[in-house]
């Protein structure tokens, strides 16, 4: 049985053709018609990921890999076909989304873990956890917005790897951190293959995708060009680019 199934998926967005920058242009042109053209970002997009299977995702920038995650993850909705989950999908795609950069680390990590809908109780007993993956224990107490976007996006995997979940969806997460981070985030993923948990994997680093997935596609410009096993994808991708 598939966790994830996407029947005849379709997704386009409208890109305004005219850029009025400023409120005095809005004013001035206040009788004008902006103008749209579209994007079809994803076309006709047929998948099936079964339970613990891994899947990659490979690509060019602007390919569609992201609007995909966000689709399966019920960020956008499609204009056609049917996305269909059984279990319970936890995004690593906006990392740290709910974050208050006025508040300390400390205050963030139950915020945003309540927010991941873990318990005050759960986070308690995380708490150590949490704090030394992200390696931030010298700055607990400092306000977030006093971190570097590496140390946020550390902290906010630290605390989603926490959350219970069947299927997860991994955007470009060994992009962020030092060589250390990408060696904690190395050992989540084969604590989460040998767990049994169902994954796709977004990712330039096609190491990755034939180290951790069972099955890869190729996507570009909003369409499948190739899918199968890992090292068959990626030959035939790292030719053509």
């Amino acid at each position: 049985m598939a966790i994830i199934k996407l029947d005849h998926i379709n997704k386009n967005f409208k890109i305004p053709t005219e850029k009025q920058d400023s409120l005095r242009e809005r004013f001035i042109n206040f009788s004008f018609r902006q103008n749209y053209k579209r994007l079809q970002a994803l076309k006709d997009i047929n998948l099936e990921v079964k339970k613990g299977e891994w899947l990659g995702i490979i690509g060019p920038n602007g390919s569609g890999k992201s609007t995909l995650l966000k689709l399966i993850a019920g960020i956008y909705e499609p204009d056609k076909g049917q996305i269909e989950i059984n279990g319970h999908l936890v995004p690593f795609l906006e990392l740290g989304v709910g974050f208050n950069p006025e508040l300390s680390a400390r205050d963030n990590i139950f915020l945003n873990g309540v927010i991941l809908g873990m318990s005050r109780k759960k986070i308690s007993r995380q708490f150590d956890q949490i704090v030394n993956f992200a390696g931030i224990k010298l700055f607990l107490d400092q306000k977030l917005k006093n971190f570097s976007s590496g140390m946020q996006v550390r902290l906010a995997f630290a605390i989603a790897i926490q959350s219970a979940g069947d299927i997860f969806l991994l955007d470009e997460v060994l992009a962020v951190g030092d060589y250390q981070f990408q060696k904690k985030c190395n050992q989540v993923f084969k604590d989460m293959k040998q767990q049994g948990k169902t994954a796709i994997l977004v990712s330039h680093d096609l190491d990755s995708i034939i180290q951790y997935c069972d099955k890869a596609i190729w996507l570009d410009h909003g369409k499948i060009i190739l899918s199968g096993q890992p090292e068959t994808v990626i030959k035939a991708y790292t030719r053509f680019v």
